[in-house]
C-alpha cells in the first residue's frame, strides 16, 4: 500500500477523515452484529432516556430525520422492540415506546458499542481519550452552532 501524501497526510481534516472511516466501519460493523443499526440504537437509546414518544418527537430528540424515522420504526416493530399505540389526546398521531425485548437489545448494542469504543481508541491512554473526545466535542460544537449538519450512525 502506498503511504499518502506527506502534504496532506498530518492535516487535521485528513486525520478526522481517515479516523471517521474506521470508526463507522468498525460502529456498523458491531451494530450488524447483534443484528441492529446506528439508528435502531440511536431510537432506542431516546425511548429508554426520555420514555414514549411521537415518531416527530422522536426524531427531534433522536436526530434521525423523518424519512428515515418510519423505516426504523417499522424495523424495530417488526423485531418486537418497540410498539405503536395511539396518542390518547391525538388519536391521529402513535405513541411508540420499548418493549421488555427492545430494553433487551439496547443492553446488547450498548455492550457492542462500548466494545467498539475500546477497539477504535486501544492505542490511547484515558487520558489520551477524555482529551480527544473534549476536543472534537468542542469542533462539534463550534460546527453545528455555524449551521453545519450532523448525521453520526446512520
Amino acid at each position: 500500500m502506498e503511504t499518502p501524501s506527506a502534504r496532506w497526510e498530518g492535516l487535521p481534516s485528513w486525520l478526522l477523515t481517515q479516523t471517521a472511516g474506521h470508526a463507522q466501519r468498525l460502529v456498523s460493523d458491531g451494530f450488524a452484529s447483534v443484528g441492529a443499526r446506528g439508528y435502531h440504537y440511536r431510537l432506542l437509546a431516546t425511548l429508554a432516556e426520555h420514555g414514549p414518544a411521537s415518531q416527530a418527537t422522536l426524531g427531534r430528540r433522536s436526530g434521525i430525520h423523518v424519512s428515515d424515522m418510519v423505516a426504523t420504526i417499522n424495523e424495530l416493530a417488526d423485531e418486537g422492540l418497540v410498539e405503536r399505540a395511539p396518542d390518547p389526546s391525538d388519536r391521529r398521531r402513535n405513541v411508540i415506546s420499548m418493549t421488555a425485548e427492545g430494553k433487551r437489545q439496547l443492553r446488547r448494542l450498548e455492550k457492542q458499542l462500548a466494545e467498539t469504543q475500546e477497539r477504535l481508541l486501544e492505542p490511547l491512554s484515558l487520558e489520551d481519550r477524555a482529551r480527544l473526545t473534549d476536543l472534537l466535542s468542542t469542533l462539534l460544537a463550534h460546527h453545528n452552532s455555524r449551521g453545519t449538519p450532523e448525521e453520526p450512525w446512520r
